[in-house]
């Protein structure tokens, strides 16, 4: 069994999920935020998404870890490094738990992942999924220099594709 590791950033710690980030996780799914992540959710379906999330570092080796502020402790998103079944290529993606949108949390912690995957897992690709609708997480992946790839397989016919260059790649 692989677990998440820990990694911190300036203001964050990536680290496992804990049961009680799902409250915040069913209530983000529940909304109309979710339209742009296969929702909204009732709390039975998200809770089968965030076991997936999770149960990928089992399966996979890698997966979603929870992002709290190392200041206190809150818990504020998700960011992870996704490839289930239906995905063609592995995938970087973030969420953030309502009220902690626009502080620059799924910036940092996206990075953080990104540059794990490239680093430690030795991945030699990865994309963003994206509804063309999400216009803040297209902006994050450009904030990411993630370029568009028209080219490149989806999970939903309508959805962009991102792909992350290497970090040394984007600097």
């Amino acid at each position: 069994m692989t677990a998440a590791p820990i990694i911190d950033t300036a203001r964050l710690r990536l680290r496992p999920h804990r049961v009680e980030d799902f409250g915040p996780y069913a209530a983000l799914f529940a909304s109309e935020r979710a339209r742009f992540m296969g929702g909204p959710l009732s709390r039975r379906q998200a809770w089968q998404v965030f076991a997936a999330d999770v149960g990928q570092w089992s399966l996979m080796g890698f997966g979603a870890w929870g992002v709290e502020r190392r200041e206190d402790g809150v818990a504020v998103g998700q960011v992870a490094l996704n490839k289930p079944d239906h995905f063609p290529e592995r995938e970087l993606g973030w969420l953030v738990f309502d009220g902690h949108e626009g502080r620059g949390y799924a910036t940092e912690a996206a990075e953080a992942a990104r540059d794990h995957a490239f680093g430690a897992l030795g991945f030699d690709t990865l994309v963003s999924y994206i509804s063309p609708e999400n216009r803040r997480s297209v902006a994050l992946a450009e904030r990411l220099c993630a370029r568009p790839d028209a080219t490149a397989a989806r999970p939903d016919p309508g959805d962009l594709v991102y792909r992350h260059p290497r970090p040394e790649a984007a600097a």
